[in-house]
């Protein structure tokens, strides 16, 4: 069976160093070493309400930001989930295997819905199952997860499995994690207790791509932090969350170990070790940024390369999706 590699991020705007450290980057790396699929998953995007105007607009800068990041879509596949009807039409088929046990199980719907549990959409409850869906469809091999996404694949493991007895074949693969270590989940600048987020209220909570030289540096410079000095290991920056935060972001922009990051900045306080980092940042993040506006200008560029990514998904996922539908019974 092929080595093959599917992730995906929502296009709701405010892509972030959160989304390039615990996502992009590591997508372009796993290029050299298997097939790829990346999604713009405009489909969970309206699992909450989007304005289809400005849905449009943050499709083309999610694409833009796996490009600007190195996604090569010569390497790869790169599409919108919305092109390819097999998602929905295996979400459904899906919706028919998951049991309602398991999704009452995820912990991401509590944390989304909130108080208004009630008020929230089928769609934000049953995703787990469209994204199993997502990755299933091209019978993924790899999922590159944080954390925060365990749940989710595990889910999507007991779906195949499920399916496969259900209908006595060995259809979907048993999809197995890739897990980053440094720099997969990246905090708030303004509380290192919470993960950098789109949906923050605050834009200084978080270091967006597309922010110029001056926004990185002031966001910095205004970052939560604490009074100590930095110690000379990472481990005694336990309870310290902020300072964790800021060490960690110097560590995977560096490719250093967080370790390192300490004994290098050893005794010094956070006004010096904020200087070095904006440095960094600035440093990493400037081809980003400036690639991500030269092809914003250019939406029908955007346009067409998803366009043909998405006909390399169709062609990709249409006879696993044939396989599937056999299985169940249905007409062809």
């Amino acid at each position: 069976m092929t080595n093959r590699v599917f992730s995906g991020a929502q296009p709701s705007g405010n892509m972030h160093l959160g989304n390039y450290l615990g996502a992009f980057r590591n997508w372009v790396r796993l290029q050299d070493s298997y097939e790829c699929i990346y999604c713009v998953v405009d489909m969970h995007a309206i699992t909450v309400w989007q304005d289809p105007a400005a849905l449009k607009d943050q499709v083309r800068e999610a694409a833009a930001a796996y490009l600007a990041s190195g996604v090569d879509p010569k390497k790869s596949i790169l599409f919108n989930q919305s092109r390819v009807p097999g998602h929905a039409e295996l979400a459904w088929i899906f919706n028919c295997v998951a049991r309602i046990g398991w999704l009452n199980r995820m912990t991401q719907f509590k944390d989304k819905a909130g108080k208004n549990r009630e008020n929230a959409s089928t769609g934000l409850f049953v995703y787990p199952n469209l994204m199993a869906a997502d990755i299933l469809l091209y019978k993924a091999t790899h999922v590159p997860v944080g954390e925060d996404q365990k749940q989710h694949l595990e889910l999507t493991r007991d779906i195949a499995q499920k399916f496969n007895n259900d209908y006595g074949i060995e259809l979907f693969p048993l999809t197995e994690p890739i897990i980053q270590a440094e720099g997969a989940r990246i905090m708030s600048l303004r509380d290192g207790t919470k993960k950098m987020s789109k949906s923050d209220p605050s834009e200084f909570s978080r270091i967006n791509l597309n922010d110029d030289a001056d926004t990185l540096a002031q966001k910095i410079r205004k970052a939560k932090t604490d009074a100590e000095l930095l110690p000379p290991k990472a481990d005694m920056l336990e309870g310290r969350p902020e300072a964790q935060n800021l060490v960690g972001i110097y560590a995977a922009l560096t490719d250093m170990s967080r370790d390192a990051v300490c004994a290098q900045y050893e005794g010094k306080g956070f006004g010096d070790f904020k200087k070095a980092l904006t440095e960094v940042v600035v440093t990493n993040l400037a081809p980003i940024t400036e690639e991500m506006a030269r092809l914003q200008k250019d939406p029908a560029y955007i346009d067409s390369l998803l366009k043909e990514g998405g006909e390399k998904a169709q062609a990709l996922s249409a006879p696993i999706l044939a396989d599937v539908k056999k299985a169940v019974g249905f007409l062809s």
